[in-house]
Formats: structure tokens, C-alpha cells, sequence
């Protein structure tokens, strides 16, 4: 890894400067009105998506130091909606009373056929510690990715996986279907039947069945609705409905999998998103905040399904000046009532809901409770733009490297059934704590490799690899 990293610095691109958003400076505070706004370099991207998120518009008038606060921001906003390589918005002086404002872009690549290799399990280290790193525990196949499709921003993404687990998706976002770029859609379509199935947690470890046949086969469908009514909130109401079946097997080994030995399971599912993003970089943000909420109930009424869930996050990012910057996020979780199926359980574990260094573990219970406090040092922060590679879209190559340390706490309240049965009760109703150190690289298309090497409460410690950004 080490030797890819030297590789990296010691690269002989042309290099550009490090932050392309940087407004031009101007020591006055004269008072002018914009005539224009010129797009330039959106030969896919339609004009109105990037006009979308500009606070400016032609006729205002305003002072040059606002102006340039404004200038930012619009560039931030544009830069977010990660259709672009590089953005710029500059003003040009036609008179002394009055500015054109040039928005200048450089298109990403839009379409990526990905083939899938991957784990079925929930992460690297799990797969390796748990499992042995078991290369049978593999699943293959094909992803399109297809984003900005039709210039509108919208994006489509399709799969189709074998292996471990058979699966096949969907999904396909339109953000807006009205001319005011308020109103949104999302369709999804998932089918999946797995012959590896996690029934069961024991030790806070997923216990896996393996057979020759499907062992659950799930069908779910969804369409949400988006509301953004302006910069930076958004208000996602979803409606979806599962169809799920398992294996005689999974019932007889655990008869809590839908519970009461059910074989079935038919529901329909509400959900209430809120997000609030105050955040510079979404990649990978080092200034700003974040708001999230999530309102969810399971089962409409009928049937045996019957859940409530609310998840809430606030993340904080400062800029501590010479390089040093301080990220916090906190996030808990309430659900009701607590006697679930197994399948509906949730936990501490799954996606960066999780205390580091207890990567291997998931923590179930109706109730919990995350912090997690980053210090990252900015070491290395480079743009190189390569000519003659005859893509353009390929011809930014950016490169940032942080070193950091962390500390993470976590608390989640076991289900009633497993201290009844004397299950998983070992990291539960206690004090979780994660504390390392580690190093962050961050370069094209939003990529992060995350480094970790992690102290936990329970006296372990290894070194943990994750491929994408922690909050």
C-alpha cells in the first residue's frame, strides 16, 4: 500500500491547483448588477440542472464582497452534485457597474459498467476474521451505473448478481418532473435469492447456512417522492412493499426468523426522510453539517408485521486552521415494540453504523446510541491534469491524504428476547469504545480508502480496511 502511495506522489501529470472553487479576489465594495450567466463545458448536462443551484441570478444586484461569498457557495453547491471533475464560477467585468458571471465545468464519466467480485459478508474484516477468508464466500456479476442519464441528472443503476447470493436490481432517480426543480421520483426493484443466509447471531456474531438451493427468496418494490424546495433540504416520502420466503431449514433452526415459525412474510412499508446538508464536499466533507431523520413504520395494519423505527443524525465538520480538522457525528435509533422477528431486528453493525474496531460484532437491539470524533491532518493535497489520455473526463486526477485519529462510543440496549434466552448479551447494555489512529485517501470519482488501526474497550486491536467515507 505504501509503495502505491509513493507511486502516487511521485506522479509526473501537469499539476493544477489543489482547490479549483477558489473565487477571484476583489479588494472593493462597489456595488454592481449581474447582466449574464454563461455555462461553458456542459456538452451532456443540461443548463437548467447546473442554473438549478445558483443563489445568483441575472438582474441582482449586489456588492462585490457579498458577491464573493455568494461565488463559493454556488460553486460548493454545483461541485455537490457530483456530475463534474472541476468547477469554477468567476465573475467578468463589462462595465464598472455591471459583471458577467462564466460558470465553467469539466463533465465527469457518466456510464460504468462494473463487474461485481465481492464478499457476501458485511465487510472485509469480518470476512477475513470470521470466515477464513473463504474465497467461496464470493458473488460475481455485472453493474451499470449510468448517472446525469438524459443530461437531467438522474441516474439509473442496474445488477445482476450470482454467486452466494442471486440478485437483481433496479433503481432509477429522476430528481425533478416540474419546470421549478422542486418535485422528484425514485423507482426500485429488488430480487434476491441467497443460498448463504445469516439466521441467527451468536456471540454477536451472524451465524450462516449454506445449501445447494435458495434459502430465502425476497421481492421488493418502492417508489418515494422528493420534495426540495430549496439549496440544501430535501423531504423523501417512500412507500414500499416486501414478499419474502425462506427455507423449511431456517425456520426449524431459528423459528424467530419471521417469527412464530412463519415461512412467510408480506408487508408494506411508510417511510419519512429528512436531510438537511450544510456540508462543503459530500465526498468528503471537512466543513459544515449535516441533519438527518428518518420516520418508518412497518406493517400498515394487517398482517403480522408491526414496527416503528426513528433514526436521527446530526455530523459537524470544522476547519481548525494549518491543515487540522474535527468531525463529529452522533446518531441514535428507537424502535417499537421491542418483540420483533429476527429479520426485522436492527443493530450496531451494519453500513457506518458501527463503533470502530468492532467490525466483526453486530450489536442488536430496539434502542442505541453512536458518537463517533475524528482529528484528521491534511499531509498531501494534489490535482494533476493529464493530457493525452483522449478522455477528458479522465484527465483530473485529484489525490488528498489525512492523517487522523478517533475515538468512537456507542451504547445499544438488548432485545428483551435475548436476555431471556441469555443470548448476545456480552457487548450489550455496556459501553462500547473504539479509539486508533489511521490515514484517509481521497481521490477521483468520490473514492476513499480508509486505513485503520483500532483500540477497543474489551482490550482487542487490528487493523481494519474500509473502502468508502466514514460519515
Amino acid at each position: 500500500m505504501w509503495a502505491l502511495i509513493v507511486g502516487l506522489l511521485s506522479f509526473t501529470g501537469q499539476p493544477i491547483a489543489a482547490d479549483t472553487l477558489r473565487p477571484l479576489p476583489d479588494t472593493t465594495n462597489r456595488i454592481v448588477t449581474v447582466n449574464r450567466i454563461l455555462i461553458i463545458g456542459n456538452t451532456t448536462t443540461r443548463q437548467n440542472i447546473i442554473s438549478r443551484e445558483l443563489d445568483i441570478k441575472p438582474g441582482d444586484t449586489i456588492s462585490m464582497r457579498r458577491l464573493g461569498t455568494l461565488i463559493e457557495r454556488d460553486q460548493r453547491k454545483i461541485y455537490n452534485l457530483r456530475l463534474f471533475n472541476t468547477v469554477e464560477v468567476r465573475w467578468l467585468p463589462i462595465t464598472q457597474n455591471q459583471v458577467d458571471l462564466l460558470v465553467d465545468v469539466n463533465e465527469r464519466w457518466y456510464t460504468f459498467p462494473v463487474p461485481i467480485f465481492e464478499l457476501s459478508d458485511r465487510n472485509f474484516n469480518e470476512w477475513w476474521q470470521n470466515y477464513n477468508h473463504d474465497f467461496r464466500r464470493v458473488n460475481y456479476g455485472l453493474r451499470l451505473y449510468q448517472d446525469n442519464f438524459r443530461g437531467r441528472n438522474e441516474t439509473l443503476r442496474l445488477a445482476a448478481q450470482f454467486g452466494f447470493t442471486r440478485r437483481f436490481e433496479l433503481n432509477y432517480r429522476i430528481p425533478y418532473i416540474d419546470q421549478k426543480q422542486k418535485h422528484g421520483l425514485i423507482f426500485d426493484f429488488n430480487y434476491s435469492e441467497p443460498r448463504n443466509l445469516a439466521y441467527f447471531t451468536d456471540d454477536h456474531k451472524l451465524v450462516f447456512r449454506r445449501g445447494d438451493k435458495r434459502l430465502r427468496t425476497s421481492f421488493i418494490t418502492g417508489v418515494a417522492y422528493t420534495f426540495r424546495k430549496n439549496f440544501y433540504q430535501t423531504h423523501t416520502f417512500q412507500y414500499q412493499h416486501q414478499s419474502n420466503s425462506v427455507a423449511d431449514s431456517i425456520t426449524y433452526f431459528n423459528p424467530n426468523y419471521f417469527g412464530e415459525s412463519n415461512r412467510n412474510q408480506n408487508f408494506s412499508v411508510l417511510r419519512y426522510f429528512f436531510n438537511s446538508d450544510h456540508r462543503d464536499v459530500i465526498a468528503y466533507p471537512l466543513k459544515g453539517f449535516q441533519i438527518t431523520a428518518l420516520f418508518s413504520k412497518s406493517g400498515l395494519g394487517f398482517g403480522p408485521v408491526n414496527l416503528w423505527e426513528i433514526n436521527a443524525s446530526y455530523s459537524h465538520f470544522a476547519d481548525l486552521g494549518h491543515g487540522y480538522y474535527l468531525s463529529t457525528f452522533t446518531s441514535g435509533y428507537i424502535s417499537s415494540p421491542d418483540n420483533q422477528p429476527y429479520s426485522l431486528y436492527g443493530a450496531l453493525g451494519y453500513r457506518r453504523q458501527l463503533v470502530k474496531g468492532y467490525e466483526v460484532y453486530v450489536i442488536e437491539g430496539p434502542r442505541y446510541i453512536l458518537n463517533k470524533t475524528t482529528l484528521r491532518k491534511k499531509i498531501f493535497s494534489r490535482t494533476w491534469q493529464v493530457n493525452g489520455l483522449g478522455i477528458e473526463q479522465f484527465q483530473y486526477f485529484p489525490l488528498a491524504i489525512y492523517l487522523k485519529s478517533y475515538l468512537d462510543v456507542g451504547y445499544v440496549e438488548n432485545y428483551a428476547y435475548y436476555q431471556q434466552q441469555d443470548l448476545n448479551t456480552r457487548l450489550s447494555n455496556r459501553l462500547l469504545a473504539g479509539a486508533g489512529f489511521g490515514i484517509d485517501i481521497v481521490t477521483a470519482y468520490d473514492a476513499v480508502l480508509r486505513l485503520e488501526y483500532t483500540f477497543t474497550r474489551e482490550k482487542t486491536q487490528g487493523f481494519f480496511l474500509h473502502m468508502k467515507k466514514e460519515f
